[in-house]
């Protein structure tokens, strides 16, 4: 296997220096490393010949193959200090501490979690105290920002699979019952639609009635005004004649009074309602008189968004760019 004859730390030697000399996959240069999954943490790596000449190397605290270790670290030099400081559990100087919660985690996914998250949040929040001046800090930044990320992602997931259980019986009861529910209410409103025709035929006659009722209430207090006016004051007989037919005008204002057309019986009666809604004559007069809604300012806003981020232009919109940390 390749290597330096007079110094085997001489590639990584360079390496940490920015000269990166060849390289081969499977064939290891002695030395210290950095390597990580995908999303991980950095782990430390050593890789060393022995003294029978055979490669030897260790990933964090414990040992691995030192072919395959070297091809996922070998871009990653780091210094002995840099190794050594990570191998004791105090983390990298480009990258914030990691939280120092132990190995004795709670056997709850959920408290774990929140643990980890706690010790994030306190060290997180007591480096915001201090704005960031440096590119170190600002590195140490948006790793934290990824690591709190992969705690929110990790959270999603856990409750997906603690709650997809319950959505699943839920669903089941929701299936179970859908029909019973929604079945009769289809056929209760088939039923009152069934009915309305003869309901609005009968509240036409009510209609009727009731003019007829006015009409001959009117008619009534007419000849009563007419009969009191012409009886004299001492002719007692015609006053209460006139008296009598004004009672029944007034009765017949009663009778005219409304009557809802109706069907069945208390407690299961259908009767004709009155229901309320808008036909849109003039949309341009509609859309200036609802200009100033808060739901119509939201929509607007809402297309208008979605038009700027499509490249589209409109008039009364302006485009703003800003840059946040994302």
């Amino acid at each position: 296997m390749e290597m330096t004859d007079t110094n085997p730390w001489a590639w990584w030697q360079n390496a940490l220096a920015g000269n990166i000399g060849p390289m081969h996959e499977g064939v290891p240069q002695q030395g210290y490393y950095r390597t990580r999954f995908k999303g991980g943490q950095w782990e430390p790596v050593a890789i060393w010949l022995d003294e029978a000449g055979g490669w030897l190397a260790m990933r964090g605290e414990r040992m691995v193959d030192a072919a395959d270790a070297w091809n996922f670290c070998r871009t990653h030099p780091v210094s002995y200090e840099a190794y050594q400081k990570a191998i004791e559990g105090a983390g990298w100087d480009d990258e914030p501490p990691i939280a120092g919660i132990g190995h004795n985690l709670p056997a709850d996914p959920f408290e774990a979690l929140k643990l980890e998250y706690e010790a994030e949040k306190e060290q997180a929040e007591a480096f915001m105290k201090t704005p960031v001046t440096t590119q170190d800090q600002a590195d140490k930044a948006a790793i934290w920002s990824k690591r709190l990320t992969a705690i929110k992602n990790k959270a999603t997931d856990l409750h997906k699979v603690e709650k997809q259980p319950h959505l699943d019986a839920g669903r089941n009861v929701d299936n179970k019952w859908r029909g019973l529910k929604e079945d009769p209410d289809t056929l209760a409103k088939k039923l009152k639609a069934h009915v309305t025709p003869f309901l609005q035929e009968q509240q036409r006659l009510e209609y009727e009635r009731q003019q007829r009722e006015r009409d001959e209430a009117e008619r009534k207090r007419r000849a009563a005004e007419e009969m009191a006016a012409k009886a004299d004051a001492s002719d007692t007989a015609a006053q209460a004649a006139a008296e009598r037919l004004q009672q029944e005008a007034d009765k017949q204002e009663q009778a005219a009074k409304a009557k809802n057309a109706q069907a069945g019986r208390t407690g299961a009666r259908v009767s004709l309602r009155t229901f309320l809604s808008a036909r849109i004559v003039d949309y341009d007069k509609a859309l200036k008189a609802l200009g100033n809604h808060p739901e119509m300012k939201a929509l607007v806003e809402t297309l208008a968004n979605r038009a700027i981020r499509a490249g589209v232009d409109v008039d009364g919109v302006e485009r703003i760019e800003e840059q946040r940390a994302a």
